[in-house]
C-alpha cells in the first residue's frame, strides 16, 4: 500500500478494507494502466488523500474505523467537487440515495463486474481530464449555463430551472461530448451500472426531459440515432 507516489497526481485512491478484494481490484486497475493507492481504513485513506491529488476516490461505505459517507464528506470539505464512487455491499435504496446525495458520481454494489466498473472509471476520467471540469463546475452550451453545484440550467435572461442530480450529470456528459455520438450502452453502464430493458427506458425518459430543458435555446437539440445512442447538436 504505502505512499511512495502519494505526492504525485494519481488516477485512483481506493479505500477498501476487504484484503482480497482490495488486492485483486487494485492489481486489476494497475494492470489496466492506472496509478492506484490502496488503503484499508478511513484514517489512512484520509491521510493519503491529503498527500496526493486523486482523479477519483473509491470508498467502501463500511470501513473498520468509520463510515464511508462521513469520510466522503471530509474529503469533499478538503476538495469540493472531488469525483467519488461508493463501493459497498449495502443495496438498500436509502443508502444509495444518501451516497448520491452527497455528490458521489456512482454507487456500486458488491459483487460487481470489473469490466463494467472499468468502463465507468475510464468514462469518468476522460470527462475529468477536460478543461471544463478541471477548472470549474459551470458549463456553457449555446445560450445556456449548467451549474453542477446548484443542479440548475440558466438561460440568457438569467432564469434558472432546477434539475435532478441525474439530469445534471447526463446533461454534463452530453455537453462535454457535444456534436459527437454518445453510445447508449456506455451511458447505461456509466449512470445505471447495467444495460437492462428497464434502465434503457429510464434513460429514454431522462433524455426526453433534457430535450425539453434545451428548448430554451433553439440552436440546441438532441438527435437519437436508432440502435446507437444520442448526439447533442449545437448549431451555429
Amino acid at each position: 500500500m504505502g505512499l511512495s507516489i502519494a505526492k504525485n497526481r494519481i488516477d485512483i485512491l481506493l479505500i477498501e478494507d476487504e484484503p482480497d478484494l482490495g488486492e485483486v481490484f487494485s492489481r486489476y486497475l494497475r494492470y489496466k494502466g492506472f496509478t492506484v493507492i490502496w488503503e484499508c481504513t478511513a484514517k489512512k485513506g484520509l491521510e493519503a488523500f491529503g498527500e496526493c491529488t486523486a482523479k477519483l476516490v473509491i470508498i467502501d461505505v463500511q470501513l473498520p474505523d468509520g463510515n464511508g459517507f462521513d469520510l466522503a464528506q471530509e474529503i469533499l470539505q478538503l476538495r469540493a467537487g472531488q469525483p467519488i464512487f461508493f463501493l459497498t455491499a449495502l443495496q438498500e435504496r436509502a443508502s444509495r440515495l444518501k451516497g448520491l446525495s452527497l455528490g458521489a458520481v456512482d454507487y456500486i454494489a458488491k459483487p460487481f463486474d470489473m469490466d463494467e466498473i472499468l468502463l465507468k472509471i475510464r468514462n469518468l476520467l476522460a470527462v475529468a481530464s477536460t478543461p471544463e471540469i478541471v477548472s470549474e463546475r459551470r458549463l456553457q452550451i449555446g445560450q445556456l449555463s449548467l451549474d453542477m453545484e446548484r443542479h440548475s440550467l440558466t438561460d440568457k435572461q438569467g432564469k434558472a430551472q432546477k434539475l435532478t442530480v441525474r439530469e445534471a450529470e447526463l446533461l454534463r456528459h452530453l455537453i462535454l461530448h457535444k456534436n459527437v455520438l454518445v453510445n447508449k450502452k456506455d451511458l447505461l453502464l456509466l449512470f445505471w451500472g447495467n444495460t437492462d430493458f428497464f434502465n434503457g427506458k429510464s434513460l429514454e425518459v431522462f433524455i426526453s426531459r433534457i430535450r425539453k430543458l434545451l428548448q430554451l435555446d433553439n440552436k440546441l437539440h438532441i438527435e437519437s440515432i436508432y440502435g446507437a445512442g444520442y448526439i447533442l447538436h449545437e448549431n451555429n
